[in-house]
C-alpha cells in the first residue's frame, strides 16, 4: 500500500471525525465485548424554537458520558441544568448504566455537579493554561 503525504488542516473535518469515531468504536467494542453504544440528546426550546438548554452524550459499556450540557445565560438558575442531568440519569438507568461521567472546567460548573451528587475523579491542570478541567462521576442505583 502506498500512502499519500500527511495532511493536517486547521478546522473541523466532520467526515474524518465520523470515520475515526466509527473505527475507534469498532475497536473498543471488539476489545470489550460491549456493542451497545448509543448517542442521546435532550433540549429545552423557547417559544420561537431556539434551544435554550440542552445535553448530549452517549451510553456504552454500562456507562453514560455527558459530552455537552449547556444552559443559556438568560435562563440559568431556574433548574434547567438539574432537569437535563436528571433526564440523563434516567436515560442512563434505562440503558442499564452503572455510572454517569461528565467533564467540566474550573470556570464552568464543578460546584453544580457536586451539588447533584457527582464526585471528582481526576483533574487536568493547565487545561487551558491557568485553569483546570475535571472529570466527575456519579454511581447510579442498581435497578
Amino acid at each position: 500500500m502506498k500512502l499519500e503525504a500527511l495532511s493536517l488542516h486547521a478546522g473541523a473535518d466532520a467526515d474524518a471525525e465520523a470515520f475515526l469515531a466509527e473505527r475507534i468504536y469498532e475497536f473498543n467494542a471488539k476489545a470489550t465485548g460491549y456493542f451497545d453504544g448509543e448517542a442521546f440528546s435532550a433540549t429545552r426550546r423557547d417559544e420561537l424554537g431556539a434551544i435554550v438548554a440542552g445535553v448530549c452524550g452517549y451510553t456504552w459499556g454500562r456507562c453514560c458520558y455527558v459530552s455537552y450540557l449547556w444552559v443559556d445565560e438568560r435562563v440559568r438558575f431556574k433548574g434547567l441544568g438539574a432537569e437535563l442531568l436528571d433526564a440523563t440519569e434516567r436515560h442512563a438507568l434505562n440503558q442499564h448504566c452503572a455510572v454517569v461521567f461528565v467533564g467540566t472546567h474550573s470556570f464552568q460548573a464543578p460546584r453544580f455537579y457536586q451539588r447533584m451528587g457527582y464526585e471528582q475523579q481526576t483533574v487536568l491542570h493547565d487545561h487551558p493554561v491557568g485553569h483546570s478541567s475535571a472529570i466527575f462521576a456519579k454511581r447510579l442505583p442498581r435497578v
